[in-house]
């Protein structure tokens, strides 16, 4: 059993711990609002230029012609995947719920005998898949202020390895951001173009439209830009899910640790009463004895 002494430290301790991460909580609430905000923010834009695209591309599925970026290059053999996850840890299952997804996409596809290559955006999610496809790894990058920079830097990187011919397919694993509670691991086809089919429905619906200059122009120009934005667009969902994530496990951790101090206590203070007792029928045993 504990001394009395040990109980004291370690309620001191656990105390510590519970101001440290009910710190973090209230960090994490601040700097969800903004991530939420921006999440929110730039849905629109990438839903609507989504939209259009899905429009244009309607009429050059199953072309011969169509846009390679749109229609692939007819093979699927080589496949790169894109891991986004956070920098950080201490978000609950956050970073592992990206990782497991990704996970189960790389080795489905090993087992076809198709080839693989990882390109980490994030350490965790480095950190999680490193040791099982060490041979699979293409690079990573790190994250430290996320900017539209880094998702032309990694849309540029992808586009430039198409071009080369280094892969036939391309996906993007990261984290929706649904409420604080809910983030949804999601994979996105970024090669061949993956679009909502509802909101082309929806922008032709009402109106048709003349494009100047040809449909097929503006799809060889806009649908590089897209990528990128869809590569954006899930970094700022990630940023939202990792701080709602983070926010929860915080939250958990200070409730647990207030819990913990509850028992420790307890314990603490009937130990210190039985020492108490004790002592004092040592003290009665005594007087008796004279």
């Amino acid at each position: 059993m504990a001394s009395l002494k040990d109980l004291k430290n370690r309620i001191a301790s656990v105390t510590s711990t519970q101001k440290i991460t009910r710190a973090m909580q209230m960090v994490a609430s601040a700097k969800l609002r903004r991530a939420q905000e921006a999440a929110e923010a730039a849905r629109p834009y990438a839903e609507r230029m989504g939209g259009v695209l899905s429009s244009l591309a309607a009429a050059y599925k199953d072309v011969a012609g169509a846009p390679k970026l749109l229609s692939g290059n007819g093979a699927d053999k080589r496949h790169l995947l894109i891991v986004a996850t956070a920098e950080r840890g201490l978000c609950g299952g956050f970073n592992g719920n990206i990782a497991k997804k990704a996970k189960a996409h790389a080795l489905e596809l090993l087992s076809q005998g198709k080839e693989v290559k990882i390109f980490y955006i994030g350490k965790k999610g480095f950190e999680v898949l490193k040791r099982e496809f060490e041979s699979n790894y293409l690079d990573k990058i790190l994250v430290e202020k996320l900017s539209y920079d880094v998702a032309e830097q990694v849309g540029n990187r992808v586009l430039d390895m198409f071009a080369a011919n280094e892969f036939d397919v391309c996906s993007l694993f990261y984290s929706k951001f649904e409420n604080v509670l809910t983030q949804t691991p999601t994979r996105l086809s970024l090669i061949p173009a993956e679009f909502d089919d509802t909101a082309s429905e929806d922008d032709t619906a009402s109106a048709s439209y003349d494009y100047e200059p040809s449909q097929e122009e503006i799809l060889e120009s806009l649908l590089p830009t897209n990528l990128k934005v869809q590569i954006f667009t899930a970094l700022l969902e990630n940023g939202a899910g990792e701080m709602g994530s983070k926010m929860t496990a915080m939250d958990n951790a200070t409730r647990n640790a207030g819990d913990m101090i509850d028992r420790l206590t307890l314990s603490y203070n009937r130990q210190r009463q039985a020492q108490i007792t004790k002592e004092l029928i040592e003290i009665i045993s005594g007087a008796e004895a004279l």
